[in-house]
């Protein structure tokens, strides 16, 4: 039996893969793997286990009781909220089920009852036709943090693979604005970020980080756009006088091969797609997204809901079996 507390699983949008993966990982896992519980309503575990032609037991437990059902059954908090859980056809009333099970969880690691927390997919669409205020599921955990600890944070986004692990210094904007976004103090605070948590987090006691470059040849000494000199450069130096391990910016399209891969531990990418297509290139199916920057761990498969094959047994546990791999090395870790 494990020291920690156990993973505690959202159930994500009820209406997408999120049960179809949670029922097949803990069918692949319940013999040798770290005990989970799932925040979820049970009904709708059972109905897409019987959907979906899975022999799996569902018992109600709560967060202590997970070690000793595991074996034996899927453990599972019930939610307050039932959900309708249609597959493939999500709707607006399940979404107050969503929010409750994310809040929860962070109660429940707050309070030392769950070591970590394991995110199923949402869609944050179907979440804003119910009146969700937040842009998306980050930003709700970074003000379920200010709420809980009291302290500010910044979430960062980190993709974490076996083969390359990758953090874009902006996400979901409009390429036209990536430029006007990359400021040199967020380059250093994220890379700040990035460096404890390899410390705190993954075991590595001297973080080697590369910056990607924005412009192609990042820039040309400035024949091809300014920012790399301007913006990414100055939070290398910084960083480096700082006394850690890095380097920048790198041409990017130079950056993801295998040698190259071999001589850093992260890179940090100026935008979405510069560190998303070669991570998704390399580990389509395994890919992990971790959010650092938060007194707690959230790690969460790289995927969506995935609606059109929900509740057809075609999904694959691949990406949740590493996400709630790696919660677990890190829990540990912390501990």
């Amino acid at each position: 039996m494990s020291a920690l507390p156990p993973l505690c699983l959202t159930q994500g949008d009820p209406s997408g893969i999120g049960p179809d993966i949670t029922l097949a990982l803990y069918r692949q896992r319940r013999e040798s793997g770290e005990p989970f519980f799932v925040l979820a309503d049970p009904d709708l575990l059972r109905r897409r286990a019987e959907l979906l032609g899975l022999a799996i037991e569902i018992a109600e437990a709560t967060p202590e009781q997970a070690h000793s059902v595991f074996t034996s059954a899927l453990p599972v908090a019930p939610l307050k909220a039932p959900v309708k859980g249609s597959p493939g056809q999500p709707d607006p009333s399940d979404a107050p089920a969503v929010i409750e099970a994310i809040s929860r969880a962070v109660a429940l690691v707050r309070d030392g009852r769950a070591s970590a927390i394991v995110t199923n997919p949402i869609a944050k669409s179907v979440l804003y036709r119910a009146g969700f205020a937040h842009p998306g599921h980050t930003e709700y955990l970074g003000e379920l943090a200010r709420e809980h600890w009291g302290v500010p944070c910044r979430p960062v986004m980190m993709l974490w693979s076996r083969d390359l692990v990758v953090v874009p210094a902006t996400i979901h904007v409009p390429l036209a604005r990536v430029p006007n976004l990359l400021k040199t103090e967020e380059l250093v605070e994220i890379g700040a970020i990035v460096i404890e948590a390899c410390k705190r987090d993954f075991g590595i006691a001297r973080p080697r980080l590369v910056f990607a470059g924005l412009n192609p040849h990042a820039g040309e000494d400035g024949a091809i756009g300014r920012e790399d000199i301007e913006i990414i450069a100055p939070a290398v130096a910084r960083l480096a006088a700082q006394g850690h391990d890095v380097r920048g910016p790198l041409p990017a399209d130079t950056m993801f091969h295998a040698a190259a891969r071999a001589t850093y531990d992260v890179a940090i990418c100026a935008y979405h797609d510069q560190a998303l297509i070669p991570l998704k290139t390399l580990a389509f199916d395994s890919g992990v997204n971790v959010t650092l920057g938060l007194p707690f761990i959230r790690t969460s498969p790289d995927h969506g809901t995935a609606f059109d094959i929900a509740g057809t047994g075609a999904a694959r546990p691949t990406s949740l079996a590493e996400a709630v791999a790696l919660a677990g090395r890190m829990a540990r870790a912390r501990a």
